[in-house]
């Protein structure tokens, strides 16, 4: 991996060339407790997108991964990690990008859409529904979760299982805690309507975190919604549909 100084924060990432066609850029932005192997290397997306003939730029978001850990809840507001993405494709010499993202990278993703559209050619939102306006989703209990000490029991099936999920891709614990604190603001009706970028939409059937994707894509002037059949939260970012989608998408936007 390489990395660069955002704005004083340390940031990893991968820049991986097309292997064909015209390498049109792609920023990859990963989900909570996430990073950007897990999210898009394991999953295929690098490789699929590699290989139809994108660039693909993916980072790991400030306290995730290799980049920098910071413990401050406020070093974790979606717009300034969205301004990680914007300085990434900045330091690259990208002007604009095609910018997916996958739950709360896909909120980062909304973000940079809405405060940068002149950098993001089209937007894939994906494990994000309507929940990035009402703000539900992920119950309570999360970041306490994290910050137990070895064997305390979490206080819902959901908090332990990202207690889990983070154990296993040996995250900072605290570094999470402090992310998961603030990193989730909403958007309004009224903030949506403006963002009139190229946007999909791609939310599993079975997604109790997501919200639902066509509530979402109708308050956007220029998106669509995919339904992927059976999947849930977890599987629906590798899902086959998934990238069909996406692709087919990529081939038709301006």
């Amino acid at each position: 991996m390489q990395s660069f100084d955002s704005d004083g924060v340390e940031i990893a990432y991968i820049d991986v060339p097309a292997q064909a066609g015209t390498g049109d850029p792609v920023l990859l932005i990963h989900g909570f407790a996430s990073n950007h192997a897990v999210n898009w290397v394991n999953t295929l997306w690098v490789k699929f997108l590699s290989e139809a003939g994108y660039r693909v730029v993916a980072l790991d978001n400030r306290g995730h991964g290799r980049s920098e850990k910071l413990y401050e809840p406020d070093a974790y507001g979606a717009d300034r990690m969205a301004g990680d993405g914007l300085r990434l494709l900045r330091h690259l010499d990208i002007e604009r990008a095609d910018v997916m993202g996958y739950s709360m990278g896909a909120r980062i993703a909304a973000h940079l859409a809405l405060d940068h559209p002149e950098a993001v050619r089209s937007l894939l939102i994906g494990g994000l529904g309507f929940h990035l306006v009402d703000g539900h989703g992920l119950p309570k209990g999360i970041a306490e979760a994290l910050e137990a000490p070895a064997g305390t029991p979490a206080p819902n099936p959901t908090a332990a299982a990202f207690r889990l999920f983070a154990e296993q891709t040996k995250s900072d614990l605290r570094a999470l805690a402090a992310c998961i604190r603030c990193s989730r603001q909403t958007l309004s009706r009224a903030e949506l309507s403006t963002i009139d970028t190229p946007t999909l939409v791609s939310v599993g059937t079975l997604d109790t975190v997501a919200g639902s994707g066509s509530e979402l894509a109708r308050l956007m002037p220029n998106a669509r919604a995919l339904d992927l059949p059976g999947r849930d939260h977890s599987t629906a970012v590798g899902d086959k549909l998934h990238r069909k989608g996406v692709l087919e998408f990529l081939a038709q936007r301006p």
